[in-house]
């Protein structure tokens, strides 16, 4: 993939800014001017502050330290910066629409699993990809044949690739350089390198096999076992998460363990009332941070509400999560159809509530756990057609309070404020991570 994020995307960027082999942009109009293309690096630098360090190393700014943006920043860029920070900044939009086909086509290249009709897809979408290239930028005058690089006529061939070889992700460079840096450690010689590697590879695979053959992955492990971090508190009813310090030291006020009593009602369909006085002996603690432990790659988030945060922090309060909502809740005689959406919020507070005996309120026959997360939703704007099968959002302003059981909180999400002020989400989840219901828990 360095075809794309070393050549192609700077090579954009170049003709945007008119530095392309000293081109002009002849008939067309795709030069950015120097003061937007200033101002969208200078966005892509502060962007770094609103998306999580789980997304990636920050950007630099793009038109001032261009020789330290590397391969994997400008991927990051193009996905999911480019799409928000150049919308509206051309003087047409057929520039800005040709540039987001690209990142559509490049979503579908990068998929975890991928079907015969989107290779098709592929194929057909990249020849019209860069038919509408040469008609803009080459427009068929042979003094501009330098805008048709090799590298243009390679896309040419991305799709016949993949059916080949299978998706990207098995053989594209990134994985292929972060092997070759796993093996280092195994050259012991510097006069044999090649036979220190052929034993470090052979031995590493025997071990591998004896795992999996007699199911030893663990004592064999040559890792240390994960610890969970000094503080922190785990529960067996809830076994994807663990909350993290700090933790308050006060009890939550009394509007917010009212918020908790009509959660807990919802839930339980226990009367507010009676839950209210029942959490009067309950342990009801605020935590600073919740980590997912399903997975490897589970993210940490951060409350914005406990907590001193370092000067040159990252947002990490910002996440998706996913509600039943009843179709029907604005029909009083229709029955209720559940489906399951997605929402985004900011985090603003992470509750463990713990009652030591039975409630009859909540309908519970000993000691019980609820761990709660507070989320300020943001009030999506309708849809960018412009972007559509992007998975981006805009909002422009915060909505509701929910308050929600923490195991609907799905993942971490980034901000980046277009030239509009109003803010995009970046999702880089993609529906592989998401929830699904189907249908028969409602809990």
């Amino acid at each position: 993939m360095h075809l794309i994020w070393e050549n192609l995307v700077k090579n954009l960027t170049l003709l945007w800014t008119g530095e392309f082999k000293k081109l002009d942009e002849g008939s067309e109009e795709y030069e950015l001017g120097k003061g937007v293309w200033e101002a969208v690096a200078a966005s892509t630098s502060a962007a770094s502050d609103t998306i999580p360090s789980a997304y990636g190393s920050r950007i630099p700014n793009i038109a001032k330290d261009r020789p330290n943006v590397s391969a994997e920043m400008w991927s990051f860029w193009t996905l999911y910066l480019g799409p928000v920070l150049l919308r509206r900044r051309f003087k047409r939009p057929k520039y800005y629409r040709h540039f987001v086909q690209l990142v559509r086509l490049l979503n579908l290249c990068m998929q975890f699993e991928i079907t015969d009709e989107e290779i098709e897809t592929l194929r057909t979408g990249f020849i019209a990809w860069v038919e509408e290239y040469e008609r803009i930028y080459f427009q068929y005058d042979v003094s501009r044949m330098g805008v048709c690089p090799l590298t243009i006529h390679a896309l040419l061939h991305i799709a016949a690739g993949i059916k080949f070889c299978g998706p990207v992700w098995c053989y594209w460079a990134f994985p292929m350089e972060r092997f070759c840096g796993s093996i280092q450690p195994g050259i012991r010689s510097r006069r044999f390198p090649w036979a220190s590697i052929d034993r470090y590879l052979v031995e590493v695979a025997q071990l591998t096999q004896i795992k999996t053959v007699y199911n030893v992955a663990l004592e064999l492990s040559l890792t240390a076992p994960a610890i969970d971090p000094q503080g922190s508190f785990s529960d067996p009813d809830y076994p994807t998460c663990i909350l993290l310090p700090p933790k308050s030291p006060n009890r939550p006020n009394t509007n917010a363990i009212r918020s908790i009593a009509i959660a807990l009602s919802t839930r339980t369909g226990g009367k507010i009332g009676s839950i209210t006085k029942a959490l009067k002996d309950a342990v009801i603690e605020e935590w600073g941070k919740v980590r997912r432990i399903d997975s490897e790659a589970g993210d940490t988030m951060r409350s914005c509400s406990v907590g001193i945060l370092a000067e040159d922090s990252r947002d990490a309060t910002y996440v998706r999560y996913e509600m039943l909502v009843d179709q029907n809740a604005l029909y009083r005689n229709r029955e209720e159809d559940f489906q399951l959406e997605t929402f985004y919020g900011q985090l603003e507070h992470i509750y463990r509530i713990h009652l030591s005996d039975a409630c009859r309120a909540l309908d519970t026959d000993g000691a019980t756990t609820y761990i709660l997360a507070a989320i300020r939703t943001c009030v999506l704007e309708p849809e960018d057609r412009d972007l559509a099968g992007l998975d981006v959002h805009f909002y422009s302003r915060a909505g509701a309070l929910d308050v929600i059981d923490i195991t609907t909180v799905q993942s971490l999400v980034g901000r980046v404020k277009d030239v509009s002020n109003e803010w995009a989400i970046i999702d880089r989840s993609g529906v592989l991570a998401r929830a699904e219901w189907d249908g028969e828990n409602d809990t």
